[in-house]
């Protein structure tokens, strides 16, 4: 697990890279693909789960 100072030189380096405007669209985009992963694997694992009970 990266210590703090790891954790704030990426922050820094994130910054750095994308600037102050791009980081709250970055996250949206980030947030949005997570969701829709989960959903995905939810979908799969339901119906994964009718098929062993047919």
């Amino acid at each position: 697990m990266p210590g703090p100072t790891q954790i704030i030189l990426i922050l820094l380096v994130v910054l750095l890279l994308f600037g102050g405007r791009k980081i709250p669209e970055l996250m949206r985009g980030l947030g949005q693909g997570m969701k829709e992963f989960k959903d995905a694997t939810k979908d799969d694992n339901d119906s994964s789960g009718d098929r062993d009970s047919k």
